[in-house]
């Protein structure tokens, strides 16, 4: 969550007004849920972005305020490894300003699993470029363990922007961010294939607009699925679905109107990812005793999207 994000909701006020609106209207879902289950280890407090790779595993990290750091854990959240990596030397002893999100796919090795960490969060609009981290995908892991990272530095075509999601396309080959907070938010791209420390000017794709006001309306985390055919995005209260035809643009699956799939309401949900085979997805919330939930997709084998909680393997 961003810093404005925080400020907005900080006084107690704001707070109860926002979260009881939100309760009001998705209460009927969560009041059918059990009580909450911490799965996450204490070092993840600030989940804002996640990635499942082929081998089940999940890639998370924290936001503003952490290091050059990522995260393994299992399904069931036990932490696996600590993954650190050098990031920039200008961010003092932090190494990077605000990752809002990660991805997963192919990069410049044929036939080999990349991980992308977006370091693209922008509250006050004032960041020259945002950078996004490429890593191959770690066969072994240990549990704190130093990875090779490549940079790329991106700037908007149209000037700076907040953004808090970011994916990547396996089948066109590029990044793709959208911006959070406008009325109409926009769709940027850059080639994968970028070399290391890059500085590279992003193409506005193309925009979009989804129902809502102020902060629920927000787009806070998105993911394409392995295959390329389903693209999913998520905000504060909903989670909506497209399905892709051929090799048309993310930004052309986008115009066409989403699938709205029901979405238990977290205290502040700020991670979605699909898992290896498409057929599912998880979502994590940030805070403490984060809970991971996983939805069945409307084309598997029920019409009904149906939640689960996924529970412990033990105490963390």
């Amino acid at each position: 969550m961003t810093i404005e994000t925080k400020r907005l909701i900080a006084s107690p006020l704001a707070r109860i007004v926002f979260f009881t609106f939100l309760l009001l209207c998705f209460g009927r879902i969560a009041s059918a849920q059990s009580a909450a289950v911490k799965v996450i280890p204490a070092e993840l407090s600030e989940i804002s972005g996640l990635f499942i790779s082929k081998d089940n595993l999940f890639f998370v990290h924290n936001d503003s305020g952490d290091t050059s750091r990522f995260f393994t854990i299992d399904a069931k959240g036990k932490l696996i490894s600590t993954l650190y990596f050098k990031g920039d030397p200008s961010k003092k002893h932090f190494g990077v300003t605000d990752c809002e999100d990660i991805a997963g796919g192919p990069g410049p090795v044929k036939n080999k699993s990349y991980i992308y960490l977006g370091d693209i969060g922008d509250n006050g609009g004032n960041r020259p470029y945002v950078t996004v981290y490429r890593f191959a995908e770690p066969s072994k892991f240990s549990s704190n363990m130093q990875i090779e990272s490549e940079a790329v530095h991106l700037k908007y075509p149209n000037g700076q922007q907040d953004a808090e999601t970011l994916m990547v396309d396996p089948i066109l080959k590029e990044l793709i961010i959208i911006s959070k907070r406008q009325d109409t938010v926009g769709i940027y791209s850059t080639a994968l294939f970028f070399k290391n420390k890059d500085t590279l000017t992003m193409k506005k794709q193309g925009s979009l607009f989804l129902a809502g006001k102020g902060l629920a309306k927000y787009v806070v985390s998105g993911d394409i699925s392995r295959d390329g055919r389903q693209i999913i995005l998520k905000t504060y209260t909903n989670v909506y679905y497209w399905q892709r035809n051929g090799k048309e643009s993310i930004s052309q699956t986008l115009k066409r109107m989403p699938i709205k799939l029901p979405y238990i309401l977290e205290r502040q949900g700020e991670a979605i990812g699909f898992s290896p085979d498409g057929k599912t997805y998880y979502c994590i919330s940030e805070g403490k005793n984060a809970v991971i939930y996983r939805y069945n997709l409307p084309n598997t084998a029920s019409k009904q999207v149906l939640p689960s909680r996924v529970r412990p393997s033990g105490k963390l």
